[in-house]
């Protein structure tokens, strides 16, 4: 066609390389935070975090022939660039962005162009599983399947397993890192609530309120800094800073480290467990409830498709526990909320059972995919 022939000239037309010096920790692209707790923030990236996703994959894992990445995630100047089309010329692979993210649409683009390789959000994945039109064989291509941006239970990825007979892949990453900085490997145990091992250029640290290192186990701060030593050696970067907020960015960036606001442990063989946002954390009577850690035992119960768990203000206790629900059937609300209140006073201790209940339809999420916790609050309004 005429693009093939346009392209065939430029090709033969023997122009020199340009010369123009690039900084490679110079400004190149903003990236605002989903905002899911709060107002979005710019974090700006240097044109070294643009390339460094794209080519430290390549590294880690060489593309193989025919590779083919599929993008359906939202495309922000991160999915567009480093994890889109970006990431996949780097590797010298072919990058499909897709037109449809219903499950029917995904699928029916991974068959038709063979995607191998995709990032999807917990939703979508979820949407896969569910839909009685997708099988099997619409998505026999794919080999690497790494759900991501939010909290991906345990009986989602048996679910996935089940239907479509490979594992989805889980991690974890942030905006500020750029992307993610952990994965899931195959050959090394994982646990139903980890996000992965972290990537060969990173260390996660986690510290206490004193920026502390704390031991092996312990919940604290997730906090990111490069490795000193061996050939990825001062390789990752952090971004720049906020736009326009030196306080924000003095508070993320100090001590020579990323402080993600993330609460989480690492435990005995070196696995990233995520706890859920330091902002999130409830504090009930003196005590903390983690909220990821209250979700994960609600999404066990087989009437709950999704939840969100949040603290409300309290007189006497400072905090309660409370809980959205979106339904998995057509059980009665109250019936529902009675036998999840049960369900988890069976497995939990009695402080972190939600004492506030309520059943929604859905919960309201942004362009990412990520629940906003924030416009839940009004559900709770009354009695």
């Amino acid at each position: 066609g005429g693009c093939d022939g346009e392209w065939g000239v430029l090709l033969g037309a023997g122009l020199p390389a340009p010369t123009v010096e690039v900084d490679p920790q110079a400004p190149a692209a903003i990236a605002y935070t989903s905002g899911t707790t709060g107002r979005p923030k710019g974090a700006v990236h240097s044109q070294h975090n643009l390339l460094w996703p794209g080519i430290s994959s390549r590294h880690a894992y060489p593309a193989v022939d025919g590779e083919r990445h599929g993008t359906a995630l939202a495309l922000t100047i991160l999915n567009m660039l480093v994890l889109g089309p970006l990431w996949a010329f780097l590797r010298g692979t072919t990058a499909v962005l897709l037109e449809r993210t219903d499950a029917v649409g995904l699928a029916t683009a991974v068959r038709r162009h063979q995607i191998n390789r995709i990032t999807l959000v917990p939703t979508m994945a979820h949407d896969l599983v569910a839909h009685a039109d997708v099988d099997r064989a619409d998505l026999a291509s794919l080999t690497q399947t790494i759900i991501g941006a939010g909290h991906t239970p345990a009986a989602l990825r048996n679910a996935w397993l089940a239907k479509f007979g490979t594992r989805a892949l889980v991690g974890y990453g942030l905006t500020e890192a750029p992307t993610g900085v952990t994965r899931e490997h195959v050959d090394r145990p994982m646990r139903d609530d980890g996000a992965g091992y972290p990537l060969e250029p990173v260390r996660v640290v986690i510290v206490d309120d004193e920026d502390r290192e704390v031991p092996c186990g312990e919940t604290g701060e997730v906090c990111l800094a490069p490795v000193v030593e061996g050939r990825w050696a001062g390789t990752w970067t952090p971004m720049l800073g906020y736009w326009n907020s030196g306080t924000a960015t003095a508070e993320t960036l100090r001590g020579g480290m990323l402080h993600t606001g993330d609460l989480g442990l690492l435990d005995e063989h070196g696995q990233l467990v995520i706890r859920g946002r330091r902002t999130e954390m409830i504090l009930r009577g003196g005590a903390n409830v983690y909220p990821v850690e209250v979700e994960r035992v609600l999404l066990e119960h087989p009437g709950v498709e999704e939840v969100a768990v949040l603290g409300l203000p309290d007189e006497r206790l400072g905090e309660l526990v409370a809980a959205c629900l979106v339904p998995s059937g057509s059980t009665d609300p109250q019936t529902l909320a009675n036998e999840v209140i049960a369900f988890c006073r069976d497995r939990m201790a009695r402080y972190k059972v939600p004492e506030r209940l309520v059943v929604v339809e859905s919960l309201p999420r942004n362009a990412m995919g990520k629940v906003v916790k924030a416009e839940l609050a009004p559900h709770f309004d009354g009695p």
